[in-house]
């Protein structure tokens, strides 16, 4: 099997939540993680992978929201979020995969499953996008609330990262 790096520069995860009043949606980057697989098309197969997500310099442009999301999710004590990737299984012949592993979040681990796309562009150069909704009381916090305005505890979490091959 082939190491694949995440490239830090280019690979974002952005979440969007639903409040009483609108949308909010926030990003970050500096993704850092790791797979390991031999890519071939449909007959790809992929093994064990590392996520890690700085959540510091998420941000949504509005800074009371930002503020106060990082207040919840207590950034000094938990700056990151980190998946370990243990299980990958093909969805057919769309280079969708099934994904389960472990995520924790706010010092909290889930087993958690959900669906990834794998774009092979070149033979040392991977795409990996996907979505998944989570409850964020599952990982012990509480949606925030800010004067009348009140956020839904379920968001959803988008990943578009870059791989690429070092060995």
């Amino acid at each position: 099997m082939h190491r694949f790096e995440f490239d830090t520069t280019t690979s974002l995860m952005s979440f969007e939540a639903r409040s009483t009043v609108h949308p909010i949606h926030a990003e970050t980057s500096g993704l850092e993680g790791w797979f390991e697989g031999d890519l071939a098309g449909e007959a790809s197969t992929i093994g064990a992978g590392h996520l890690e997500i700085p959540l510091a310099p998420l941000a949504s442009g509005n800074a009371l929201y930002d503020a106060e999301l990082r207040r919840r999710i207590d950034i000094r004590r938990h700056p990151t979020l980190r998946a370990e990737l243990s299980d990958w299984a093909p969805n057919g012949t769309d280079g969708t995969y099934r994904v389960r592993g472990n995520v924790t979040f706010r010092g909290v681990t889930r087993a958690e499953e959900g669906q990834i796309a794998l774009l092979i562009q070149d033979e040392h150069t991977v795409m990996l996008e996907g979505a998944r909704v989570f409850d964020i009381r599952d990982y012990g916090m509480e949606p925030p609330q800010l004067l009348s305005l009140r956020v839904y505890p379920e968001v959803t979490i988008r990943v578009a990262i870059v791989g690429r091959r070092v060995d």
